[in-house]
């Protein structure tokens, strides 16, 4: 066995027994206030995002579990038999058309990235970002300047479709899909005449193998594993936060806690590393609860970054909009001008002023 396989099983065990790792605490306080100040130190340097659809609820998707506003919540009009088949992989071959209805109203291109989004982004730029593992299809990581190999998309993407023929696999490209899903024609594939279906991993399919290869290495030696806009309900993405040593800080923000596994039913289930925000024992946790949005506009003003965000979601924005000819920004979006390069880690530790007090 390959001495990073050794490692990674060590690791695991680790997390998942307790066992083997120093449970040091590197946060001088559990607070965004102390995670901003741990990012701007020596010892943070390489930082994984974990996130959910929470991150585009401002750019008009909804969310899948919220109880009024999700998409669950919503589907009354295609005659379901329960909300999640539009997603099953079985009922999807034999009835597609609701998902294709469906995927009208949710397509990629109606939508802007958030400043969530460009936040990440501005960890890219700054050098920490390890990489983004994203539940989201939306492909508004990629919108936002993330490269592929920035990215996980643990859920597959929108950005490419093959035929569902396993004689076939025929790939499509999105400009294809799209074409097809907004006039109204379930797509077929045009050398077989099965149905082609985006990239998306609907339940009952394997996840991409991707997401597995990029977790032996990611997760080894992670600094900060920031954490958003997730219920952390599905498997196994939700295991992601017990991936990282025992000593690395995890901060959450979301609209409300949750990761929080009860500790023996973890280990039993080989799921490990629950949060643990409010014990005596908590060490390393810290949940914002909020927006994402707004989470992440208060940790760049503590990290000394909030006018370059802000500039780069309005920059950003206003080059989408000459794209396409409108001028609508997102909702909860707000950006004020200033031209500036983001400046590096280190010249945001010197620079007066910029620290969080």
């Amino acid at each position: 066995m390959a001495e990073p396989d050794l490692d990674f099983l060590r690791n695991l065990f680790s997390q998942t027994l307790g066992l083997g790792t120093q449970k040091e605490r590197l946060l001088d306080d559990l607070t965004l206030e102390g995670v901003a100040r741990y990012m701007l130190s020596e010892r943070c340097h390489r930082v994984i995002c974990l996130v959910g659809a929470g991150i585009s609820t401002s750019a008009g998707i909804p969310d899948f579990r919220s109880p009024s506003t999700g998409l669950y919540a919503n589907l009354q009009k295609y005659h379901l038999p329960y909300p999640e088949a539009i997603f099953e992989i079985g009922y999807f071959k034999k009835h597609p058309e609701p998902f294709f209805a469906l995927a009208k109203e949710l397509y990629p291109g109606q939508f802007k990235p958030t400043l969530c989004h460009y936040f990440i982004r501005l960890l890219k730029e700054k050098g920490m970002l390890v990489r983004c593992y994203t539940q989201n299809i939306d492909t508004l990581e990629r919108v936002a300047g993330l490269q592929p190999e920035d990215l996980v998309e643990a859920h597959g993407t929108f950005y490419t479709s093959h035929c569902i023929s396993p004689l076939c696999g025929r790939e499509y490209t999105l400009s294809w899909m799209k074409e097809k899903i907004f006039s109204e024609v379930t797509p077929k594939c045009e050398k077989c005449q099965s149905v082609v279906k985006p990239d998306i991993v609907f339940f009952g399919e394997n996840l991409p193998a991707r997401f597995f290869s990029c977790i032996q290495s990611d997760f080894l030696k992670v600094d900060l594993l920031i954490i958003m806009g997730t219920s952390l309900q599905v498997q196994p993405f939700a295991s992601l936060i017990g991936k990282a040593p025992l000593s690395t800080p995890r901060l959450l923000i979301n609209k409300e806690k949750t990761g929080q596994t009860d500790p023996f039913l973890g280990m039993m289930m080989g799921l490990g590393g629950g949060m643990d925000f409010d014990s005596k024992k908590a060490y390393r946790d810290v949940a914002w609860l909020g927006d994402c949005d707004q989470g992440c506009l208060a940790l760049a003003d503590l990290l000394g970054w909030k006018k370059e965000l802000e500039d780069l979601v309005r920059k950003e924005h206003a080059s989408i909009d000459a794209q396409s000819g409108s001028g609508s920004p997102n909702p909860g979006t707000a950006a004020s001008p200033r031209k500036s390069s983001p400046p590096t880690k280190e010249e945001a530790r010197t620079t007066e002023g910029e620290k969080p007090q």
